[in-house]
């Protein structure tokens, strides 16, 4: 698997991308969704994705991989055991303020390079608070890689960003949802059908 068409192929076979008629966490809905979860419970296909993220960096000196909670633990874990380096996570902060926060005694040398991992990249929320938390660190951050970027390309960050694919999903608002016109059911994803 070296391209974006062998990772979709992957993320269908492990049943991951998914077509039907979603209810995404913004509100609107949508003909494509991609469930983590579903490649996440599969360790050798997991393994396989996250070979693909170490070798777009292995030129990089990555010291330490980053991912936020949830998905990102797995993935910032088996990335950086296959590049043979540290893994930390970014946490949602203890203190009930939005942001994220590294804990658990995660400590950072100066000039640690870091490399930050998440899963779909969407409106790349929880990979900036990622790289808000790693500011307050003494570390330089050579990349954010994703495994979908969902977004088409729109979400940028002011470091680079490798996607081993990207996919331009259609989202509409309720009222001009063409699948809600055909009377297709709505599906709340990690759920069963939404109510609309």
């Amino acid at each position: 698997m070296s391209d974006a068409n062998a990772l979709l192929q992957r993320l269908r076979s492990v049943g991951a991308l998914k077509d039907g008629h979603f209810l995404l966490a913004s509100g609107r809905h949508s003909d494509r969704y991609v469930e983590k979860f579903d490649l996440l419970r599969q360790p050798s296909a997991t393994s396989d994705v996250c070979r693909e993220v170490a070798d777009q960096v292995r030129g990089e000196r990555v010291d330490v991989v980053v991912g936020p909670t949830t998905g990102g633990v797995i993935l910032a874990f088996e990335v950086a055991r296959q590049l043979g380096v540290a893994a930390a996570y970014a946490e949602r902060r203890s203190d009930g303020v939005s942001g994220r926060e590294f804990r658990r005694g995660t400590t950072f040398s100066p000039g640690q390079r870091v490399l930050v991992v998440d899963d779909i990249l969407t409106t790349g929320g929880s990979v900036r608070e990622t790289l808000a938390a790693l500011a307050a660190q003494p570390v330089d951050i050579v990349a954010v890689a994703v495994l979908v970027d969902r977004s088409g390309g729109r979400v940028t960050f002011e470091v680079p960003l490798v996607a081993l694919t990207t996919l331009d999903v259609a989202t509409w608002d309720a009222e001009g949802c063409p699948l809600c016109a055909e009377g297709i059911p709505l599906v709340k994803p990690g759920t069963t059908t939404a109510s609309s």
